[in-house]
């Protein structure tokens, strides 16, 4: 006999969509049977049911990003929004790796490109004014 989930409770991978962590619900089960998604530093699967007040390490590329549930949606919710149902506990360095990431994906060269050009130099130059 199963029992009736609690209003307060939702599957990983849909609250992660629900909150916008991710584009789909596929690529947020991915992740979780990948291992990136942890709660209370224990691996998560994406049935797990998640609560207010749990907390949730998210690991997305080079950024680990953590979050404490504070809702759950009963949809996906508008970007505005977000904020009603989880609260970022982030660390300032590791949204700065994502800055700096970005930054080094607009500098890196093609191997075998060779040395800038003038123009490519004004560029980067405009690029940091």
């Amino acid at each position: 006999m199963t029992r009736p989930v609690p209003a307060s409770a939702a599957r990983l991978d849909k609250w992660l969509w629900a909150v916008r962590l991710f584009k789909s619900r596929a690529l947020a089960t991915d992740a979780c049977r990948a291992g990136s998604v942890r709660i209370r530093d224990d691996a998560a699967k994406p049935a797990r049911e998640v609560h207010p007040g749990e907390i949730v390490t998210v690991r997305q590329g080079l950024v680990v990003r953590t979050l404490r549930v504070v809702d759950v949606p009963r949809s996906r919710v508008g970007a505005k929004l977000v904020a009603v149902y989880c609260e970022d506990l982030t660390p300032a360095e590791e949204l700065a790796k994502a800055r700096e990431q970005r930054v080094q994906q607009v500098l890196a060269r093609e191997k075998g490109s060779g040395r800038p050009t003038k123009r490519d130099r004004r560029l980067l130059d405009r690029l940091f004014e």
